[in-house]
């Protein structure tokens, strides 16, 4: 890979292990700060929806942010979000405000939509063979992230008493602050796409109805928009279908760490995998894995089966999710990118939305195992249209060779 674009994807690394660092300690604490502030315990999970809900109705003006002011501004907007997300949180604490901070979390999901083109930057910086790489490169940067986010979360909850958990908001704010910081002294973005760059392929733009008809764009959004929508509907069923099943609430959190660990770990290998075996393989061996987490949930409520179908199902995650972005990195031309990437990312951001305020409803009315079984028509969809794909390419191969 090209120095100057492996540099830049190590700075996003960075900014990915800010970003999951600061999602991993919202994630942890916000249905608990929820329930207590909630005046209806049953609006409890409110504010955890809209950290969702809030990424999906970003997604499409982060996208033209990112293409009209260039990359660097447009993510250190996002690490604003992330701080001010963390001030309001801590303020709604102080004045028992659920309202105020059902605001503050929004705030984060805006990061979040922001957060979502790190490894996009990173795949259009890299050469077409080098993308896979530069992806998985990015998404190593949530590895210790992910573990350390929890241990954080209970490290500062008390660090702001009397107020119980305003700490733990407060560390998200520093991490929004050390986000800008990293982008303003560290990245620099390539000038092929800064704003306003003249640079370009020089292919004419397509209608947007054409772009995302392709079988190509059709099987990133299966991998990337399916892959992500299954995997938070199972991680938000998952601490409670453990203390139900009579797991205590820190074995539920150590669940969740390992779903982590498979999510992220396998970044360090996964671009070179796609490499060495294709995206094909790649992409089946997600699906295949994502399935077997549920299969393994069916079969056994004990801990072990918890944490092996948590882990099989980070893996599975990370395996669609790499060769999902690299799919949809060549789908469009330079003049579709903000469009295309754009109504990518809107698109799985409110499937992953939906899917998180249904994991609820579907655990509280039909149990874990409904939640397991959901996920199965799911991902075969997302196979056959994946298969419909290879079978497109390898057609287009046979004409181009005659």
């Amino acid at each position: 890979m090209a120095t100057s674009a492996m540099r830049q994807a190590r700075v996003l690394a960075l900014c990915q292990a800010l970003y999951t660092a600061a999602l991993s300690v919202d994630l942890t604490l916000t249905g608990l700060v929820g329930y207590t502030l909630a005046p209806d315990k049953a609006l409890a999970t409110l504010p955890f929806a809209l950290i969702t809900v809030a990424s999906a109705l970003t997604a499409i003006a982060a996208a033209f942010l990112i293409e009209r002011f260039g990359r660097r501004l447009a993510f250190s907007l996002g690490g604003l979000a992330c701080a001010l997300g963390g001030v309001v949180s801590v303020w709604a604490i102080h004045t028992h405000h659920f309202v105020l901070f059902c605001v503050g979390t929004a705030l984060v999901g805006v990061f979040q939509a922001f957060a979502r083109f790190y490894r996009l930057a990173a795949a259009d910086a890299a050469p077409a063979p080098d993308k896979p790489r530069a992806i998985s490169a990015v998404l190593t940067g949530g590895v210790v992230a992910a573990v350390c986010g929890p241990a954080i979360a209970a490290w500062s909850a008390d660090m702001m008493q009397p107020l119980p958990f305003a700490g733990s908001y407060a560390v998200v704010a520093v991490f929004g602050v050390l986000t800008m910081l990293v982008l303003a002294f560290a990245y620099r973005e390539p000038a092929s796409l800064a704003a306003g760059s003249a640079a370009s392929d020089g292919l004419p733009a397509r209608p947007l109805g054409e772009i995302v008809r392709q079988p190509l764009f059709l099987a990133a959004f299966a991998n990337n928009g399916i892959g992500n929508a299954v995997m938070m509907f199972v991680m938000t069923a998952t601490p409670i279908a453990a203390v139900a099943c009579q797991h205590t609430i820190k074995q539920g959190a150590q669940i969740i760490e390992w779903h982590l660990v498979g999510m992220y770990a396998p970044s360090f290998f996964s671009g070179w995998l796609l490499q060495r075996f294709g995206n094909p393989a790649m992409l089946a061996s997600g699906i295949a894995l994502s399935a077997l987490a549920a299969v393994v949930a069916l079969c056994s409520t004990a801990l072990p089966a918890f944490y092996l179908a948590l882990l099989c199902l980070g893996i599975g995650w990370n395996f669609m999710f790499v060769g999902g972005t690299t799919l949809l990195a060549g789908s469009y031309r330079t003049a579709e990118r903000a469009r295309t990437q754009a109504a990518a990312e809107f698109s799985a951001a409110v499937l992953t939305a939906l899917a998180t305020l249904a994991a609820g409803q579907v655990l509280y009315h039909w149990g874990w195992q409904a939640v397991n079984l959901a996920v199965l028509p799911a991902l075969a969809l997302a196979l056959v249209i994946t298969l419909r794909w290879q079978r497109h390419a390898r057609r287009v191969g046979a004409m181009a060779a005659a």
